[in-house]
């Protein structure tokens, strides 16, 4: 098993010319796999981990409903919002500035782990990084992603999440919100859930916290967590 994982971040990035970028290095896993059973052969897939950053963007997950959003086509475009259809799980979600967002495209035979423990462990680190910073997360049985205030009337989600997988190979990932402009969730119903918030860690902390620290710790973190090595490439060796 091949548990080095090359990271890099890309910086800000339209959603497109990111999912392009993810598509082809998930496209490539997938194909060593078909020829490793097609041939007999055990060659080594890769593991990739990207940072970045989408300029103002909702993303409908494969089994969400467009009637969750509440914005005409029309008033998207005066706000500068664009909206894709994607083949993720989950419902509607935003992305934008102030936003760091995470797409692990693994191989999940590298890690000896099922869809359900790979989502768990994404909680995780997300979870075991916010208690750096004195923030408490939690998990709400039957959702994914990272909340707070999970049993009272108060729960805001923190950290969103939806992953595609094939021949258990992941992609898409997590968006964490850090100083997300949060009033771009009142024109969606995030993750189709009516009656629960939404949070930064700036509105949580009531400071900004410096980002490069923070991606610094989701990687230290996630090494933890997969048993993995986190090994940096230059982001022009994903354009």
């Amino acid at each position: 098993m091949n548990k080095d994982v090359f990271w890099t971040d890309i910086g800000i990035m339209e959603y497109q010319q990111a999912l392009d970028i993810q598509r082809n290095l998930f496209d490539s896993i997938k194909e060593i796999k078909i020829l490793n059973r097609r041939n007999n052969t055990q060659n080594q897939t890769p593991n990739y981990f990207l940072f970045t950053e989408h300029p103002h963007v909702y993303t409908l997950g494969k089994s969400g409903k467009e009637e969750h959003l509440l914005l005409g086509f029309d008033e998207l475009k005066k706000k500068g919002v664009q909206f894709y259809k994607t083949d993720r799980g989950g419902d509607i979600t935003y992305h934008g500035p102030g936003q760091i967002i995470a797409y692990p495209i693994l191989d999940l035979d590298n890690f000896g782990m099922d869809i359900i423990r790979y989502m768990r462990n994404l909680e995780e680190v997300i979870i075991r990084v916010l208690k750096e910073y004195g923030i408490k997360g939690e998990r709400i049985e039957g959702e994914t992603g990272v909340w707070i205030d999970s049993t009272t009337s108060r729960a805001r989600k923190i950290c969103a999440m939806g992953v595609r997988t094939s021949k258990w190979v992941t992609m898409h990932g997590l968006a964490i919100n850090v100083s997300t402009d949060l009033k771009y969730f009142d024109y969606i119903i995030p993750c189709g859930i009516r009656n629960k918030g939404v949070t930064s860690m700036e509105k949580e902390l009531g400071y900004r916290p410096d980002t490069t620290g923070l991606k610094n710790q989701i990687l230290k973190t996630f090494e933890e967590i997969f048993g993995a090595r986190m090994i940096f490439h230059p982001s022009g060796k994903f354009k």
